[in-house]
């Protein structure tokens, strides 16, 4: 695919793209505009529908909040951006010549919504941001990038803003990293930007995650300010002031390159890879070994008719690890999911011992 730069920069400048969880009232829009003046801000970002997780909630304001955005450009240099999630959505959008629009996570994870969106943008020529799916499937991300692109559009960035989860964690989503890595290595002139304040839910971790995005070559940042963050109609509680978002993660940011000419570095650099290379090969010959033992298991259970799944010995499996993991240092999001994409290469392999 021959993506195109969505987002264009001035000398390599990360991009930015701030602004509220929802356009509350023309006030507030106008307020975050004049305050970020002196960030020089890609696109206001500004959510006119709200696709809420439960009914009874702020769903937004709607296609009122359009016209917001028409009068503020008229006074001020300023692009707007705003979520879709129908065809609808799409066709008012561009009536009112909004900048840019965005396909939302909840939406991502249905090719049917998507289709209808991206067919709705036939013949338009605006960027698209495409955020991840709720749930970590690469595929369901790449598959909603084609569909716009095969619409015509080539203006495209994807925004990572972590992934649902359950059980315990620092953060609201989990950002696993290593989908949004493989998406790039994928399509490497896809413009990739962080949802910080999805990932974060609260702005605790905020520079945490800003900083592990640009050490991950990000291309940007997305983040939600408000002007009275406790007052906000819709998750306020991971909204910052545009004062915060200066003062405590854009001037402690700290730009590091990718590469270096220093001989000593590389060399050295060369010799903890070569260590790295050798560990990743016995962690794989390990795997097989385990895999091997797993189908001597499942010719014993056929053996004796016993299911393949034993939850006591799941469960025993788990709290072992996951208290070797804490005496390791490892997080828990990252050793349970190694644990149970293990288990269930496992269980593959009994079960096709037992149903052989």
């Amino acid at each position: 695919m021959k993506i195109q730069t969505a987002i264009e920069t001035v000398d390599n400048k990360k991009a930015l793209i701030l602004g509220p969880c929802s356009a509350e009232s023309l006030s507030q829009l106008e307020t975050i505009v004049k305050d970020s003046a002196d960030l020089t801000a890609d696109f206001i970002r500004a959510g006119v529908w709200k696709p809420r997780t439960r009914p009874g909630h702020f769903q937004g304001i709607g296609a009122e909040a359009l016209q917001w955005f028409t009068e503020l450009k008229k006074k001020y240099p300023v692009k707007f951006c705003t979520e879709v999630a129908n065809a609808k959505h799409v066709e008012l959008c561009l009536k009112a010549e909004v900048d840019a629009l965005w396909i939302g996570a909840r939406t991502t994870v249905n090719p049917f919504y998507v289709q209808e969106i991206a067919t709705a943008l036939e013949g338009v020529d605006i960027p698209i941001f495409v955020k991840n799916p709720i749930n970590p499937d690469l595929h369901l991300w790449l598959g909603a990038i084609e569909r716009v692109y095969n619409a015509g559009i080539r203006k495209i960035a994807a925004i990572h803003r972590g992934f649902s989860f359950h059980g315990n964690s620092l953060y609201r989503n989990i950002p696993r990293w290593q989908i949004p890595i493989e998406l790039k290595r994928r399509l490497p002139n896809l413009q990739l930007i962080a949802d910080i304040s999805h990932i974060s839910g609260t702005p605790t971790h905020l520079l945490e995650i800003a900083q592990i995005a640009m050490d991950l070559s990000y291309d940007g940042l997305m983040v939600e300010t408000h002007p009275d963050p406790a007052r906000a109609l819709s998750d306020s509680d991971q909204q910052i002031t545009l004062e915060y978002l200066k003062n405590n993660i854009l001037s402690k940011l700290i730009q590091r390159q990718q590469y270096t000419e220093d001989k000593k570095y590389n060399s050295l650099i060369t010799d903890i890879r070569s260590q790295i290379d050798k560990i990743d090969h016995d962690i794989i010959k390990l795997i097989g070994k385990r895999m091997q033992l797993a189908e001597k298991i499942g010719t014993e259970k056929k053996s004796k008719k016993i299911s393949i799944l034993q939850p006591e010995r799941w469960n025993e499996i788990i709290t072992k690890l996951l208290l070797l993991a804490k005496e390791n240092k490892l997080s828990e999001e990252f050793v349970f999911s190694l644990i149970e994409a293990i288990h269930m290469e496992s269980i593959q392999h009994q079960s096709r011992k037992m149903n052989s």
